[in-house]
């Protein structure tokens, strides 16, 4: 299949194509480059330079295409509450743009890069597709009405999507074939590699007054191969059902910010200089999946998203890339 990867030179979109590439697809990758990187555009792959609110270039790239993957999205939880203008723009409206273009174009098939966020603070866990979606950021917001946009699609254009609603995107490529890191990370495990480097004078730990095991929030996070693995999986599923899916990518596994940092300081040999700071808005306390939807439909399961393979396989990106100094 020819597959149009959307932010596929960002981080987890890179291992996406990568994944996509090795059973064998043909993949165009779309993306602006703004957060992406040119270097994790494989040479089995081809880029076309654009950006999803440029309506005519996403049409151009779209057509011939047999399936679409979208990965552009702005991620931060804490930029969302302060600047969700930007998260509508790029987030909703971006997404419609490629909609739209699907639907010119012809191409029925989207996976779609949801998220957890779209669970808000849990009322049970662990969390399946059937807990109540309410967003407590606005990031989670944008990804929930992009869901409803795309049953809407569904429904009157025919397109059939998988939304995979993954949790804490974490780790490397164990093959070292992503040579580009993440440009300005916000998430946890990227920001605890850089206090290891010296790239950041200190790690901000957002709270250790929460109500779970030692203070601290408690994730689930899943090894971006796993969840390269899940979009494949995903876009099979739709070729094989012609109907839509949401479903939950987990590892299962709840994990705390400061299991994380205790690891990280084991794994790298570093101090890793932690700061507690005030509680972040938009942040649940714990958030774990259910992933046995993934498991029946999919097959799907995580595999290497134990704690130590998240943190190593971190560390050895940022030894590859030269960050780590003496």
């Amino acid at each position: 299949m020819k597959i149009l990867i959307v932010g596929g030179a960002g981080y987890i979109g890179s291992h996406v194509a990568r994944e996509f590439l090795d059973q064998g697809h043909n993949v165009v990758v779309f993306d602006n480059l703004n957060t992406g990187d040119r270097a994790n555009i494989f040479p089995d792959s081809s880029l076309v330079h654009g950006d999803i609110l440029d309506y005519p270039a996403v049409l151009a790239a779209m057509r011939g295409m047999d399936a679409v993957v979208h990965l552009a999205a702005a991620k931060a939880v804490g930029e969302s509450m302060a600047n969700p203008e930007k998260y509508s723009r790029n987030n909703l409206v971006g997404t419609i743009n490629l909609l739209n273009a699907a639907c010119e174009a012809g191409v029925r098939r989207f996976v779609f890069s949801s998220s957890a966020a779209v669970y808000g603070e849990p009322a049970y866990l662990p969390a399946d597709e059937a807990h109540p979606t309410n967003p407590e950021n606005y990031y989670g917001f944008t990804k929930l009405e992009i869901e409803r946009i795309l049953a809407w699609y569904d429904k009157l254009k025919g397109i059939r999507f998988a939304a995979l609603r993954y949790f804490n995107a974490a780790g490397y490529d164990a093959k070292g074939r992503i040579p580009g890191l993440e440009r300005n990370p916000a998430n946890l495990i990227p920001l605890v590699m850089e206090a290891a480097c010296g790239l950041r004078p200190e790690l901000q730990i957002f709270g250790d007054d929460w109500d779970t095991p030692d203070g601290t929030c408690v994730r689930d996070y899943v090894h971006v191969s796993d969840l390269a693995r899940g979009h494949v999986a995903a876009l099979d599923w739709i070729g094989g059902h012609e109907k839509s899916l949401v479903v939950n990518l987990g590892s299962e596994t709840g994990i705390s910010v400061k299991q994380i940092v205790d690891c990280a300081r084991k794994v790298t040999g570093r101090t890793i200089p932690a700061r507690v700071v005030g509680r972040r808005a938009g942040d649940p306390a714990q958030l774990v999946a259910s992933s046995a939807l993934a498991k029946k439909e999919l097959g799907w399961a995580a595999r290497e998203s134990d704690v130590e393979n998240l943190v190593r396989s971190s560390w050895d990106a940022y030894v590859r890339a030269g960050l780590t100094g003496k």
